[in-house]
C-alpha cells in the first residue's frame, strides 16, 4: 500500500524523497500508523482500519492533482504547534520559524534572562494569515501582549481559531497596512539613492524613501497617545508577480495570491510601508524584523539604513539564502 501510493505521488510529477514523505505522513493522520506500520502494509485488514482506506485514497487522489497535503489535512506544525489550514492563509514554512526563533533569541538577549516572562512587553505582528507567528511568540512569552493584524477576513477567522486551539491570547485586529501606513507622518522625506549595493537596482515609483531627520523634533500625532510595541514583526506579501513561473504548481494555484505578490515596479512596497509605520509604532529602540524576498536582501538593508534605522543586520536561512532582516529604531532620528 505505501509502495503503491508513493508510486503514484511520484507518477504525478512529486519527487521521490517528497513523495515518500507525504505518503507517511497521509498515512500516519488518516490511518493512525506508525512508520513501521505503515511501510509494512501491503493490503488485507488492515488497509479497512476504522473505515478510512476510503479516505486515504481520496486525500492521495487530491495531493496528486496538486493540492498541497497541508490543506487536505486541514493542519500544519510550525514551532511545535499544530495550526489549523485552508486555501484562505498561507501555509507555514520552515523559514517563518527560524524568523520566530531569531525574536524570540532578540527578546531573551534584551531581558537578559533564559526564560522570560515578559510581562508589559508589547509585540505585533503584521500580516498574520494562520497566526503562526503571533500565536508562536504568544506560547514562548506567555505574560507578554501580543497583537496581530490581517486585511482578509477569512485569515483572521483561522487565526483566532488556531489561537483557542493552542491556549494562547491574542489581540486580532483587521487592518490594512497600507491604509495605516498613509496615516503615519511620513510626508517629510529626502532623496537617497535608488540603487541599492551588490548591483540590486530597486525602483520607487516617486523616486523617494521617506527619511529621518535627527533635527526634526515635532512630535507626531500618529498614535502618540498610544503605548507602543518593543517589536513589530512581519512576514509580508514579497514574491514578485513576474516570478509566478517559477513558483510551484500546487503553491500557485492554491495559496492566496494576495499575501502572496507584491508587484514588480514596488518590489519593496510593504517593506517600506511596514517600516514607515513601525517608526511610529515602536518604542525607542525597539525592534523590527521582516521575512524577505532572498533577491533583495541588500535593498532591504539599505533602505531600513536611509529611514534611520540602526545595526541593520541580514540574516539568511537554513538553505543559505538571504531571507530575514532585524533592525532597531534609533533614538535619534525620528520622522
Amino acid at each position: 500500500m505505501f509502495r503503491r501510493i508513493k508510486n503514484q505521488l511520484v507518477e504525478s510529477g512529486m519527487d521521490g524523497g517528497e513523495a515518500k514523505a507525504v505518503t507517511l505522513l497521509l498515512m500516519e493522520k488518516l490511518m493512525g500508523w506508525s512508520v513501521a506500520e505503515a511501510l509494512m502494509a501491503t493490503g488485507g485488514e488492515e488497509q479497512t482500519r476504522d473505515g478510512k482506506a476510503q479516505e486515504l485514497m481520496a486525500a492521495v487522489a487530491r495531493v496528486a492533482k496538486g493540492e498541497p497535503v497541508q490543506y487536505v489535512l486541514g493542519e500544519a506544525e510550525f514551532c511545535g504547534l499544530k495550526l489549523h489550514v485552508e486555501p484562505g492563509v498561507l501555509i507555514p514554512r520552515s523559514e517563518t520559524e527560524e524568523l520566530v526563533e531569531w525574536v524570540a533569541d532578540e527578546i531573551r538577549k534584551t531581558t537578559h534572562q533564559e526564560e522570560p516572562t515578559n510581562e508589559g512587553r508589547r509585540m505585533l505582528d503584521i500580516g498574520t494569515g494562520s497566526g503562526c507567528i503571533a500565536i508562536a511568540l504568544a506560547k514562548l512569552f506567555p505574560k507578554a501582549e501580543v497583537e496581530a493584524w490581517d486585511v482578509s477576513e477569512a485569515a483572521l477567522r483561522i487565526a483566532k481559531e488556531n489561537g483557542k486551539r493552542n491556549g494562547v491570547e491574542v489581540k486580532w485586529r483587521k487592518k490594512d497596512v497600507l491604509e495605516e501606513a498613509s496615516k503615519a507622518p511620513h510626508n517629510r522625506t529626502r532623496r537617497v539613492r535608488r540603487a541599492a549595493p551588490d548591483g540590486y537596482d530597486v525602483p520607487h515609483p516617486t523616486g523617494t524613501v521617506s527619511g529621518c531627520r535627527a533635527d526634526d523634533s515635532t512630535a507626531s500625532p500618529f498614535i502618540e497617545s498610544e503605548e507602543k510595541y518593543s517589536v513589530v514583526v512581519s512576514n509580508p506579501p514579497y514574491i514578485c508577480e513576474s516570478e509566478a513561473d517559477e513558483m510551484e504548481r500546487n503553491v500557485l494555484e492554491h495559496e492566496p495570491r494576495v499575501a502572496l505578490f507584491v508587484p514588480d515596479n514596488d518590489p519593496l512596497l510593504f517593506y517600506r510601508k511596514i517600516a514607515e509605520l513601525a517608526h511610529e509604532l515602536l518604542e525607542d529602540d525597539g525592534l523590527l524584523f521582516f521575512e524577505i524576498n532572498r533577491r533583495f536582501g541588500p535593498s532591504v538593508v539599505a533602505m531600513l539604513s536611509a529611514m534611520g534605522y540602526r545595526d541593520v543586520e541580514l540574516r539568511q536561512d537554513m538553505y543559505g539564502n538571504d531571507r530575514m532582516v532585524k533592525a532597531i529604531k534609533s533614538i535619534k532620528n525620528r520622522y
